[in-house]
């Protein structure tokens, strides 16, 4: 058991949790979809971060191996800003109820976020950029803003989303699963609706006003998948938060004894109570989300780069960029359908657990996946460079084998990543209701062992492919080591949850 100072740390948390379970009946299944749906619109704009923005802030002239540094938003407010916001969103009295208030502040910063983002090399240019001279520093400065503003607008949106569909399921074991499938769901169609519009040549015709003077093809493009993102975020938010009315909370009269200890200090004064089982897991997430990282942030930048042969330095031909932004909209194409293969995946995750032998066995299984898929990277680069050396430089891109064979690697890839999305949070949820541990508890200190790892991806990738030679390898091939070593300890130091663990018979990762 941990000690009851740990415990009394949570007790706030607790009763929130218990009094939203119990205000009210679960809500209709169409307000549930209904909310849901909001996902689909935060997704949309994950995954055009995702695929098209490290190589957009490349072409304004940041040098490759200080791109990953503009990613550094996406841990620190992950650690940061969606804790705070779901601390506040279950103590808000607002009279329009206690997420909406959130969800919309959430879509008015994505709409500032993009503005700022689509136009950062218009308003540069105005405010003094020369075209012919990179780096582009005040598009670039307007464009990190944009991008921070943005990451922390989809935190803030995406925490209070999930807290909604929590109060409407009412504590009801089904309906939180159904909710979590159908907010999954529409995760599913956001990131294929994002990749889709990534992979598009000539969506700007669309919008035909996107290009201008200092926005070109690539430029114009990125601008409209975003303008469709905003529009697709706030109809479904629009639409959602009318038809889903929330009632006001009011807080119980306390003690004063509900919770002494900040909020930060909770989660990291929980590390001294953590049992074995939890230091295990949280030891294979870190090893697992190394390996995921670095392909998560340069995936697209490895097409357009050592697929394509591509450049996407602001002094590099107009060859050279066709190529590489060829070869970035290849990788959409490829993202779409790791999208396509991560949601048939969550579907069946629990059976296939269940025919793996436990959810231990199965995350230990697909680690060695990653591992090889992240290898094989190497092998199909080289495919591409012996290509273009056999065919002076091969101005038009791969043979069909070679993209085929990149292409097959994204969609592979949608097998771990879907574990990687579900098992451990399971896995903490259990560990924790073991220990005694509440659930708030056994997230938070999960979250950090995702975005630290992260943190150190984003400081430390770029630097590191540059001591190799640049390029995306070297850092892909550490992340196949990481995978693999995560694999091996998960067969060997994971603990085995236990058949009856109350996790498993809800059924939310139910198989054993």
């Amino acid at each position: 058991m941990v000690s009851h100072q740990m415990e009394k740390a949570f007790n706030g948390t607790s009763a929130l949790e218990t009094q939203t379970a119990e205000l009210d009946q679960p809500a209709a299944l169409r307000k549930i979809i209904s909310v849901s749906s909001i996902a689909a619109g935060v997704q949309f704009g994950w995954a055009l971060q995702l695929s098209l923005l490290t190589p957009y802030v490349q072409l304004l002239g940041i040098q490759h191996k200080w791109a990953s540094l503009i990613w550094l938003c996406g841990p620190i407010s992950g650690m940061l800003v969606q804790p705070i916001v779901g601390y506040h969103s279950d103590r808000c009295t607002s009279r329009f109820g206690r997420r909406r208030p959130f969800i919309v502040a959430g879509a008015g910063l994505v709409t500032v976020a993009v503005f700022l983002i689509g136009y950062a090399a218009d308003l540069g240019h105005s405010m003094g950029d020369q075209l012919d001279k990179p780096p582009r520093t005040r598009a670039i400065a307007i464009f990190a803003l944009g991008f921070w503003i943005l990451d922390v607008a989809n935190n803030t949106l995406q925490g209070p989303c999930r807290a909604f569909l929590a109060d409407l399921s009412a504590g009801n074991a089904k309906k939180t699963r159904t909710a979590n499938a159908f907010f999954s769901f529409f995760m599913a169609v956001g990131n294929v609706l994002g990749y889709a519009a990534g992979s598009y040549r000539d969506l700007y015709k669309v919008v035909p006003f996107t290009m201008t003077e200092s926005c070109d093809l690539y430029c114009a493009n990125l601008k409209t998948c975003f303008f469709l993102s905003i529009t697709l975020l706030v109809l479904v938010t629009f639409v959602s938060l009318c038809y889903v009315k929330e009632k006001p909370w009011t807080p119980e009269p306390t003690d004063g004894k509900a919770s002494d200890v900040p909020f930060f200090g909770e989660i990291f004064g929980a590390f001294k109570e953590l049992k074995r089982p939890m230091w295990m897991l949280l030891i294979v997430t870190a090893l697992n989300w190394i390996a995921w990282f670095p392909f998560l942030l340069f995936d697209t930048d490895w097409m357009g780069r050592e697929v394509y042969g591509g450049n996407s330095d602001a002094t590099a031909s107009a060859t050279a960029k066709k190529l590489y932004n060829d070869g970035v909209r290849a990788g959409a194409l490829g993202l779409m359908l790791n999208a396509i293969v991560l949601g048939f995946m969550s579907l069946g995750v629990e059976w296939v657990g269940r025919k793996m032998g436990g959810a231990k066995r199965l995350w230990g299984v697909v680690n060695f996946i990653l591992a090889i898929c992240l290898a094989m990277t190497v092998l199909v680069t080289k495919q591409a460079e012996n290509h273009r050396r056999d065919h002076g430089g091969a101005k038009t891109g791969p043979p069909g084998n070679v993209t085929a064979g990149a292409l097959t690697l994204f969609a592979v890839l949608g097998i771990p990543q879907a574990i990687t999305f579900s098992i451990p949070f399971a896995l903490a949820s259990i560990f924790s209701s073991n220990s005694g541990a509440g659930q708030g508890l056994s997230l938070g200190v999960l979250n950090l062992a995702i975005v630290v790892p992260q943190m150190v991806v984003s400081v430390g990738g770029g630097p590191f492919d540059e001591i190799f030679g640049g390029g995306n390898i070297p850092a892909f091939v550490l992340g196949a080591i990481a995978a693999a070593v995560s694999g091996i300890l998960a067969l060997t130091v994971l603990p085995s949850p236990p058949p009856d663990a109350p996790a498993f018979k809800t059924g939310a990762m139910g198989f054993h």
